[in-house]
């Protein structure tokens, strides 16, 4: 496999997603493959709550997450790692964007993290379950 690795994390779980992060980067490095790691915004724009937010707000939002996106990569990998590294930040759902952006990079595997679910989960499904059942590649699920 020498396409690309993509990492999903969210952003506001900071520390949790450091094992999903050193396993993506140690999955990519076994094949020599690029590895991309994505963070997701949530999308307010079309949703009754959006008239709530200020025109800058979506712009805001962005660069808030590119930056901790970045950060969290540095504290996970190291500085070094994080030049190598493509930043994603998308806005939508979760799992509707990990699975696009995978497709668009044509990816070879997508490594998530799935933490321990509780009831909601067991009705709506979690979004690693939602990338795994529709994903178009192998997906690696971090526990």
């Amino acid at each position: 496999m020498s396409r690309s690795v993509l990492c999903a994390v969210d952003i506001s779980n900071v520390g949790k997603d450091d094992q999903v992060l050193k396993t993506a980067k140690r999955l990519a490095d076994l094949d020599g493959a690029q590895l991309d790691v994505v963070t997701i915004v949530p999308d307010f724009g079309k949703s009754l709550v959006a008239g709530f937010f200020d025109a800058s707000h979506h712009a805001e939002a962005l660069k808030a997450a590119k930056a901790e996106l970045k950060q969290q990569i540095i504290t996970s990998l190291g500085p070094d790692a994080d030049a190598k590294i493509r930043h994603v930040v998308a806005t939508g759902t979760a799992y509707e964007e990990i699975l696009r952006t995978a497709k668009e990079i044509g990816c070879g595997l997508i490594v998530i993290g799935a933490h321990k679910p509780d009831f909601a989960d067991y009705l709506l499904g979690p979004n690693a379950a939602r990338v795994v059942r529709h994903s178009q590649c192998s997906v690696h699920v971090v526990r």
